[in-house]
């Protein structure tokens, strides 16, 4: 059973200056109590149908606490922005600092710049200066306003130095697993100091792939216009004598932008994903059914994730900035290998590739990304300010909660080739159950 207990910098004793209630009913929006749990796992069999849950085993709710544990007045801030850009950094910057700035009276809050190399000392990046006019209207552009960078996580003792330097009550990181990762050695190594130091995480993979997240920022944006560049692909397709159009998107080691897009976009016919291993030739491989969906259709659009299909490749060694894996690049080699078995049999195609990737991840956050990115800043600032620190701000169940971080970068959601998600998109494509020849 998992463990969801929050750590907590100290006792919180100092009154909340927003003037929300503890009475329930009164019409004035209420304090959130630590005693406000959900349980994780919804599910229920006949041996559990009375099961009782230790307090560890609940989820703590998010939200603004009565009691807090830094006194606004005194509390320096740092917001820092890691890995490669998302939509909708901006928004989570806006929020928070927003946060701080009006319910709370903070009003020294710094931005660290292109991400935890900020904090190195021999990088000599200054901070910014974050304010409401600062930030008011970034939710509007792409990006982060505060740069970002891989790598850099790894120099634990630097970075707590320079956080020391700095004199910061907390700090906010809005990044995925590797800077959550980074994050709690950062967090451990300030308790290991004896510092009362909170460290608050945002969780950012446009991957959709952190563990016990329902959803990561960005996705929903990411989603969105993945599915124009399909829409694309089918109409190159459908207007060419046996047209393919073939889609790249984000995805190292789970499905999920690949799997909801071709939902979404109802015009893929092929979804490859990394969860699920193919074959290029034989009876029961792609290049077959391809051929198949060609002589029935005239026409053909393909999903491939960029973590799909990289055992076709060879292994590769070798990783980035951020300590991930080095990958082949799937949707050049697909390419290449679809136009290679056609014209060696003597069939003419017409194929076009599409990769989106950069195109998403500098886009701005669609609106429901962007009340999503709202919600997680002011979440994150409310659990700072009440002294919860190792933390990320988590949406389970359709419900904000605070999540340890080191549960959370355990490890990595994927598609589950026997469950819902990947069913329906089988049935949107009608592609074959296996293509494993």
């Amino acid at each position: 059973m998992y463990d969801f207990s929050v750590p907590v910098l100290g006792e919180p004793k100092i009154q909340s200056p927003i003037p929300y209630s503890t009475v329930v009913g009164d019409g004035v929006a209420n304090f959130v109590s630590d005693n406000d749990k959900i349980v994780y796992d919804v599910a229920i069999d006949r041996a559990h149908l009375a099961k009782t849950y230790e307090k560890s085993e609940l989820l703590e709710k998010a939200g603004p606490r009565e009691k807090i544990y830094f006194s606004p007045g005194h509390v320096h801030a740092g917001i820092v922005t890691c890995g490669g850009l998302c939509p909708g950094l901006n928004d989570v910057i806006r929020a928070i600092v927003r946060c701080l700035w009006y319910r709370y009276g903070v009003e020294r809050i710094s931005g660290i710049r292109f991400g935890y190399r900020g904090l190195l000392p021999d990088a000599n990046i200054p901070t910014v200066r974050l304010d409401p006019t600062y930030v008011d209207d970034i939710h509007k552009i792409g990006g982060t306003v505060l740069g970002s960078s891989r790598g850099g996580g790894e120099r634990t003792e630097d970075i707590v130095d320079t956080i020391e330097r700095l004199n910061l009550n907390m700090l906010f990181t809005i990044g995925g697993d590797g800077t959550q990762k980074g994050a709690l050695k950062i967090a451990e190594e300030i308790e290991r100091r004896g510092l009362k130091i909170a460290v608050v995480g945002i969780p950012k993979t446009i991957d959709n792939d952190l563990s016990f997240t329902e959803k990561s920022f960005g996705f929903e944006t990411a989603v969105a216009i993945a599915t124009d560049s399909v829409a694309c692909a089918h109409t190159e397709a459908h207007s060419a004598q046996n047209g393919v159009g073939l889609v790249k998107l984000m995805g190292r080691d789970s499905g999920f932008i690949a799997a909801h897009t071709a939902l979404a976009s109802h015009e893929a016919n092929f979804v490859l994903i990394p969860e699920v291993p193919f074959d290029l030739d034989g009876d029961n491989g792609l290049f077959t059914h391809l051929e198949k969906r060609l002589a029935r259709r005239n026409h053909a659009a393909i999903i491939v994730a960029e973590g799909a299909g990289q055992e076709l490749m060879g292994d590769r060694a070798g990783a980035d900035a951020s300590g991930n894996k080095a990958f082949g690049d799937i949707g050049v080699y697909l390419r290449n290998a679809i136009s290679s078995h056609f014209r060696e049999r003597g069939i003419e195609i017409n194929l076009k590739y599409i990769d989106p990737s950069y195109i998403i991840r500098s886009a701005v956050a669609v609106p429901t990304d962007s009340v999503y990115c709202s919600r997680l800043g002011n979440h994150a600032a409310h659990a700072a300010m009440a002294g919860k620190t190792r933390i990320l701000i988590s949406l389970v169940n359709n419900t904000f909660v605070h999540l340890p971080i080191a549960i959370a970068v355990a490890t990595r959601n994927t598609v589950d080739p026997e469950g819902s998600l990947w069913r329906d998109v089988l049935e949107s494509t009608n592609q074959p159950i296996s293509m494993k020849s």
